[in-house]
C-alpha cells in the first residue's frame, strides 16, 4: 500500500468472516504492517492468529510488547489486552476496559492516529455501541460499508458511511 506503513482493523462478533475475506486479498509483498483488535471473551483461547495465517499469505501472531511491526506481517491483539502502536512499535495493556471490551477497537486507532498520522489506514468491519468511533474520528477517516451476514457499524461511524 503505498504511502501506508499501518493498517488497524477492528471488529466485534459479525467480524470473523469478513476478516478471513480481507486477509485472504492480502498481497505477500504488502509493504504494510497489519494490527487486528477483536473482541473476544477475557478467558478465550486465541485462535485468531492460527485462523487468519491459514487463510492468507502473511504471517499472522499474537501480538507481544515491545515488539518491532515489520512490514508484510499481521499482528493479532491478545485476549484481555488492549493492542497499541508506537512508532515501530507494538504495545499491549491490560488498562481499564473502553466501550466495556478489552480488547477494544479506539486505543489501536487513536494510538495508530497518533503515531502514523496519514500513513494510517483504518477498517471496522463490525461493531457494537460505539467501539472504534473516537479512532475513526482521530484519524479523520471516511469509512464505508460493504454488506456481510451480520454486518453492524459502530452508531458513531454510521453517519460517515457511503
Amino acid at each position: 500500500m503505498p504511502g501506508h506503513d499501518l493498517v488497524v482493523i477492528g471488529g466485534s462478533a459479525g467480524s470473523l468472516d469478513p476478516l478471513k475475506a480481507l486477509v485472504a486479498d492480502l498481497p505477500a509483498d504488502l509493504s504494510a504492517s497489519v494490527c487486528v483488535t477483536r473482541h473476544v471473551s477475557p478467558n478465550a483461547r486465541n485462535v485468531l492468529p492460527q485462523i487468519l495465517a491459514k487463510v492468507g499469505v502473511l504471517p499472522a501472531t499474537e501480538a507481544v510488547d515491545g515488539e518491532a511491526l515489520r512490514p508484510g506481517h499481521i499482528y493479532v491483539a491478545p485476549a484481555d489486552y488492549h493492542l497499541m502502536v508506537r512508532p515501530g512499535q507494538l504495545r499491549i495493556s491490560r488498562s481499564a476496559t473502553e466501550n466495556h471490551f478489552r480488547p477494544a477497537i479506539d486505543p489501536l486507532f487513536r494510538s495508530a492516529a497518533v503515531a502514523y498520522g496519514p500513513r494510517v489506514i483504518g477498517v471496522i468491519l463490525s461493531g457494537a455501541l460505539d467501539d472504534g468511533t473516537a479512532g475513526l474520528w482521530a484519524m479523520n477517516i471516511t469509512p464505508f460499508g460493504r454488506t456481510f451476514e451480520t454486518f453492524t457499524l459502530p452508531s458513531g461511524a454510521s453517519p460517515w458511511c457511503a
